[in-house]
């Protein structure tokens, strides 16, 4: 056969391959394949998951900026099977999205640009409280799931907990060189915590700390400070159903008593005995409260009824922000049906 025919056939099939390629492109520019799509900014994606056995959490934003590390799921908390991310491109191939609520723009501009897929649950993570977290009009109805320090939440991970352990003997604190501290930088006259304050002082020395009080503490030495205190104020910046946080579990950790004002005496019994901590509302006002701790500060015995909790229980601190996102993969691994949340600002700010 000559060269001709054959370049002939070549042209032939070369310009049949370019019809047919264009026809393609036409089509699926002009009739895209329908899908079932969640609400969410629009856009178009197709749902597709690498690998069925591996949950992907995609953490839309570091959390304040602050970046930690994301492959301590199994090593750190025995949870296996999950690929924590924070690379944008796996949005689409993600079984869930961590979205930050402090770091959502006020406009939502920042939010994923795209519908989600259908698998793909959206989860709400906020650890601020009501007072300190901005509403923002268009997201009441947007997230499927809520991790927060709340017990009634979808992923609740609080602040810390208080764990069994091993019966101890030893349940003497360490030694101590001052009665009553407080480390504090955040200062609004307002708050309800230093209008306490500015009461109890006048009747109790209290060692002041932080930039409130113009004597900074160093990180390394921020425990022990506090451990060198009988009492530390435990005074929450608002006042939250359980909105308990490490103001409370850092004392209680390095054996000094917390002196809490927050939500109520029960909620707080909620995560610890009654006898681990002493509570504002149980007196009448500053001054009995500063007259109890003189009291206890005199009688050994009775100090020492704090610390017996120690000998079957210690605190476990929360890892922030690694855990908050191991769990969030643990749950959706291993819920197949969701309470999803009606209505945010009616669950959080109503």
């Amino acid at each position: 056969m000559s060269s001709e025919p054959v370049h002939r056939i070549l042209r032939v099939v070369l310009l049949g391959t370019f019809i047919i390629g264009c026809f393609v492109t036409f089509f699926l520019m002009y009739f895209k394949p329908s899908a079932c799509w969640l609400s969410g900014p629009v856009g178009y994606v197709t749902p597709t998951k690498s690998d069925p056995k591996v949950t992907t959490v995609l953490v839309w934003f570091w959390p304040f900026g602050e970046r930690y590390d994301l492959n301590v799921c199994a090593s750190e908390f025995s949870i296996d099977g999950c690929f924590i991310t924070a690379n944008q491109t796996f949005f689409n191939q993600s079984d869930g999205v961590v979205i930050h609520h402090r770091d959502i723009r006020s406009d939502l501009s920042n939010l994923p640009p795209l519908r989600r897929p259908s698998f793909q649950k959206w989860i709400w993570m906020n650890l601020e409280s009501p007072t300190h977290s901005p509403q923002l009009a268009g997201t009441k109805n947007l997230f499927n799931l809520t991790l927060n320090y709340r017990r009634d939440a979808d992923i609740p991970v609080p602040y810390g907990f208080v764990v069994s352990t091993e019966g101890e003997d030893n349940v003497i604190p360490p030694s101590k060189n001052k009665l009553l501290c407080w480390i504090v930088s955040n200062w609004n006259q307002e708050h309800v915590r230093v209008k306490y304050y500015n009461e109890l002082y006048k009747h109790i020395k209290v060692n002041g700390y932080g930039r409130a009080f113009g004597n900074r503490i160093e990180n390394q030495d921020y425990f022990p400070t506090v451990a060198s205190c009988k009492f530390y104020l435990a005074f929450e910046n608002s006042i939250h159903k359980d909105y308990i946080t490490e103001k409370f579990y850092n004392p209680l950790g390095v054996g000094t008593v917390p002196v809490v004002l927050g939500p109520s005496r029960d909620n707080y019994e909620n995560v610890i005995q009654g006898d681990a901590f002493i509570h504002v509302d149980d007196f009448a006002s500053p001054k009995d409260l500063a007259d109890y701790l003189l009291l206890l500060d005199k009688n050994e015995e009775m100090y020492l009824k704090y610390f017996k909790w120690r000998r079957h229980f210690k605190v476990k601190k929360t890892h922030f922000w690694a855990e908050h996102t191991c769990l969030a993969c643990d749950y959706l691994r291993r819920r197949r049906e969701y309470k999803a949340i009606k209505n945010l600002d009616k669950w959080y700010w109503g």
